[in-house]
């Protein structure tokens, strides 16, 4: 089921009571999203849609891939991109990475996927994603930080999982805040910012 078009307010399900008091309070860019005490947030997703002229201007960064090699800002750009922030320990990630990888085989011809481990190393990123099916690759960023730095106003500290959109200019579109319980969610946004300008 497509989600209803979101004009700058969260839809939530049940994640806790924090974010419900935001939502009832309204909300920003970084809201204090009430992540557990193990350094995840559980409950499910809160998305919300950001219009195309509400987006700030595109994000720099780059960072290494657990596959070896570097990834950049600028290498997503012209392209719809999709981010997920997660590392192994994270309960959530790990009942959320198959519905992940559903939708990266189902848009994989269009649109990119990028993990960001933002705990990990290399070695323990690869098992996880061995052990899950994940055939995207993920960015270190437990060393540098650079990419949840550069993205730090949309992800809160230990915001983990939380998963962006970014559209063909790099702007983040969407986002989802905690688990991803259906890739419905997901589809239906990835669907939105593939049509824009078409």
């Amino acid at each position: 089921m497509r989600p209803k078009r979101l004009l700058g307010a969260f839809v939530a399900a049940p994640v806790a009571a924090a974010v419900i008091g935001l939502l009832l309070a309204g909300c920003t860019e970084t809201p204090d999203l009430g992540a557990s005490t193990q350094g995840y947030i559980s409950g499910s997703g809160v998305y919300k849609e950001i219009l195309p002229a509400d987006r700030k201007k595109p994000l720099s960064f780059t960072a290494k891939l657990d596959t070896g090699g570097t990834v950049s800002s600028a290498a997503l750009l012209g392209k719809v991109h999709v981010l997920n922030f997660w590392y192994a320990g994270c309960v959530p990630c790990n009942s959320e990475a198959s519905r992940l990888e559903s939708s990266y085989n189902k848009y994989k011809s269009q649109v990119g996927f990028l993990g960001v481990n933002t705990y990990d190393q290399a070695p323990t990123s690869l098992t996880f994603e061995q052990t899950h099916g994940v055939t995207y690759p993920s960015a270190i960023d437990a060393n540098t930080a650079s990419v949840q730095f550069a993205f730090s106003s949309y992800i809160p500290p230990s915001a983990v999982p939380t998963t962006l959109v970014l559209d063909r200019e790099g702007r983040v579109a969407a986002r989802v805040t905690g688990e991803i319980e259906s890739t419905d969610i997901l589809n239906s946004l990835i669907k939105t910012v593939l049509a824009e300008g078409k």
